[in-house]
């Protein structure tokens, strides 16, 4: 069995990321979703293995400490996000492609450990002013977590250039047929590739 391939897929908070991995998983039957991990509890209706593994800081950072992470980052204070290895690399061995929906700097980590392998893709908001009414109109955080993740996302939009490609979410529908575009093209590579040989 061909051993499947990786996309990233990273942006900064209210970019509309989530929604656009949503899209391309709902079309392509060869693409597994990576299940990130995370130390803080579980929101609204969240399940463990759904939206996330839950772990404690205990065990997350025990799980740090034996290298069990592909990537992982206290995005903040006490509250860790990771991937797990194994859970990827048994995905990848049955021939899924395992897309990821990570923070930036947990993008370019991911990206490193998969050199060509992986796609990376950079979602960008149209700009900061529209990210801060995204933000807002979402009606999940205080009006003090909107500021903390404007001056995150502005810090975060320095490392787009890291990435392979970006996709500026202006109208959300273009948005997710680029990206969906780009993951095709990405896939179709290696069986191209393969045709030539043969």
């Amino acid at each position: 069995m061909k051993r499947g391939k990786v996309i990233i897929v990273s942006a900064p908070s209210g970019a509309g990321k989530s929604t656009i991995i949503q899209y391309i998983l709902s079309k392509g039957a060869d693409l597994s979703f990576s299940v990130s991990a995370t130390s803080r509890p579980p929101r609204g209706t969240e399940q463990n293995g759904v939206e996330y593994y839950f772990l404690s800081l205990e065990e997350f950072m025990e799980k740090v400490k034996n290298n069990e992470f592909l990537e992982y980052e206290e995005v903040y204070p006490g509250r860790f996000y990771g991937t797990l290895k194994a859970p990827v690399e048994q995905q990848l061995e049955q021939g899924y492609n395992v897309v990821f929906d990570v923070d930036v700097k947990g993008g370019c980590s991911i990206k490193n450990y998969f050199k060509e392998k992986a796609l990376g893709i950079f979602i960008q908001p149209p700009s900061i002013e529209e990210l801060r009414n995204r933000l807002v109109k979402r009606g999940t955080d205080s009006p003090k977590v909107i500021e903390d993740r404007i001056a995150r996302a502005e810090y975060e939009l320095t490392f787009a250039s890291k990435f392979d490609v970006v996709v500026v979410n202006d109208v959300l529908e273009i948005a997710e047929e680029e990206t969906l575009h780009l993951v095709e093209t990405f896939l179709q590579e290696d069986e191209k590739a393969q045709e030539d040989e043969d």
